[in-house]
């Protein structure tokens, strides 16, 4: 239940002041409930719907706590990637304007003396990524959390499940006892609770939505099935359409790779929609300008990795669409979470491949608690663009190719097994032994679920069998348009 931030009896005239000033009328139920909670000194464990203000829900009471002790280093925010870093200090800025508060970024992209300088200025709050925090550590003993009284862990689900154990073991020996801890996410699961790496006390303050649905009701989530080789022709189809009735529509594209994501911005570039592109591989200042363009409208069409999957706050974003479907259907949730924000409305549009991505369709219907429509394409259209699309695609390929990408992640996973004292050798090797691995159990469990799908309701679902009727000639036979592969001249 949402209360009137003026009625509140748990802030400071100064901070409602501010508030008042940021448009920000009344509480969301996040912020109702956990607030209180944190300002008593518990610690808390919040989980709700993306959009829904959890960053206040754990910002304003640390402000509103540091305004009573102002001292260096107060609080240490965690967070998974570098653009939410970012967005989180930027809501500690301006909340907690009027009494002048300082914030430090840890997040990498920029020089790590630079950094250094930052957090030896003395700032009250501190908002990091594990990895780049855990290497100032080690590299300064002098440096001091003595007087922190709030560690946050943003995007708890992802940030604790075993990905930055090694940093997060490394934080943790510099951390005091005495402090409050607070856990919050879009999605969490038992293992965040039981962490023993950061642990949480056992009286903490538990809060999440009370809702069958993971998604918020205002986003209208739809599919569109495809073929494996006609994604891309999908893809521009769905654009073509929607931005043809929403000319000043903001949509945010999701693919799974870096790599994919470059050549995806570069082909849809070259048949004529600007776009920008986010993924790990580019420079923080180029991150920092492709998402200033896009949230300021200068772009219209983002085409992102998973980075920008968690916690960004772009309002007005009028669709979303899968391109590939995420790896899992928490990160289903995460994404889709970047449209219908705030009460707006909002869709999302996963692109499918029959029948082999109908398994996690069912997986991600399961956890959301509502099944998806299908979004009307016109397949004829489809076709019609098929050879625009893939020439465009081979030509941005072989310039990519040239830009030697895949040498470029290679390199990029050598340094950080150099800089953590690991032979670089036997870890490629390894890691190419646990990627085919991986692959290999994903088919075979991807398998056993299609048999025991098929034997319930036979090799077509009820549902899609209609679907499949008006185009099994587009899904079982290839256009005899499609050209060779361009052999690349060397």
């Amino acid at each position: 239940m949402s209360s009137l931030v003026d009625d509140s009896k748990f802030l400071k005239p100064w901070l409602k002041k501010q508030l008042n000033k940021l448009g920000l009328k009344t509480f969301t139920p996040i912020q109702n409930n956990c607030i209180p909670e944190i300002l008593n000194g518990k610690d808390c464990i919040g989980a709700a719907k993306t959009g829904s203000g959890k960053t206040f829900a754990f910002a304003l009471p640390i402000l509103e706590k540091l305004s009573e002790e102002p001292v260096s280093n107060y609080a240490l925010v965690l967070t998974p990637t570098h653009e939410l870093a970012y967005q989180i200090s930027e809501q500690f800025l301006v909340a907690g304007r009027s009494m002048g508060v300082k914030v430090c970024v840890v997040a990498g992209g920029t020089d790590q003396m630079l950094e250094s300088q930052k957090l030896m200025s003395r700032p009250h709050i501190i908002v990091a990524m594990p990895g780049r925090l855990a290497d100032h550590l080690k590299g300064c003993n002098t440096f001091s959390f003595d007087t922190m009284k709030f560690l946050v862990i943003d995007e708890a689900d992802r940030m604790l499940n075993g990905d930055f154990d090694e940093s997060l073991q490394v934080i943790k020996g510099f951390l005091p006892e005495n402090k409050q801890t607070l856990f919050f996410s879009a999605t969490l699961r038992d293992f965040v609770k039981e962490s023993s790496i950061i642990p949480i006390s056992g009286d903490a303050f538990e809060w999440s939505e009370e809702s069958n649905v993971a998604t918020v009701d205002t986003l209208d989530q739809k599919y569109v099935l495809c073929a494996d080789y006609d994604r891309d022709m999908v893809l521009v189809e769905v654009l073509r359409k929607y931005k043809e009735e929403n000319e000043d529509a903001n949509i945010m594209i999701f693919t799974n790779t870096k790599k994919y994501c470059q050549l995806l911005s570069m082909t849809i570039t070259s048949i004529g929609y600007d776009n920008v592109c986010l993924h790990g591989f580019m420079r923080q200042k180029e991150r920092v300008a492709a998402l200033g363009r896009f949230k300021s409208k200068h772009t219209k069409i983002l085409i992102a990795t998973d980075v920008a999957a968690r916690g960004l706050d772009i309002p007005n974003v009028q669709l979303v669409v899968n391109h590939r479907l995420p790896h899992s259907p928490k990160e289903y949730i995460h994404r889709v979470g970047r449209t219908a924000r705030a009460g707006r409305k909002g869709m999302a549009i996963s692109i499918l491949r029959f029948p082999r991505d109908l398994e996690f369709l069912y997986k991600i219907e399961e956890e959301i608690g509502t099944k998806l429509t299908e979004h009307q394409v016109d397949q004829r259209l489809v076709e019609r663009i098929f050879m625009q699309v893939n020439v465009a695609k081979r030509e941005c390929e072989i310039q990519m190719d040239n830009n030697d990408f895949d040498e470029r992640a290679q390199s990029y996973r050598r340094k950080q097994w150099i800089m953590d004292g690991k032979d670089p050798d036997v870890m490629e090797m390894k890691y190419k032994e646990k990627q085919q691995e991986k692959i290999k159990a994903i088919r075979k469990e991807r398998k056993q679920r299609q048999k025991e799908r098929e034997a319930a309701e036979g090799p077509i679902p009820q549902r899609f069998k209609k679907t499949m009727e008006d185009k099994k000639e587009i899904i079982t036979e290839k256009p005899k348009s499609k050209p060779k592969k361009q052999k690349r001249n060397l």
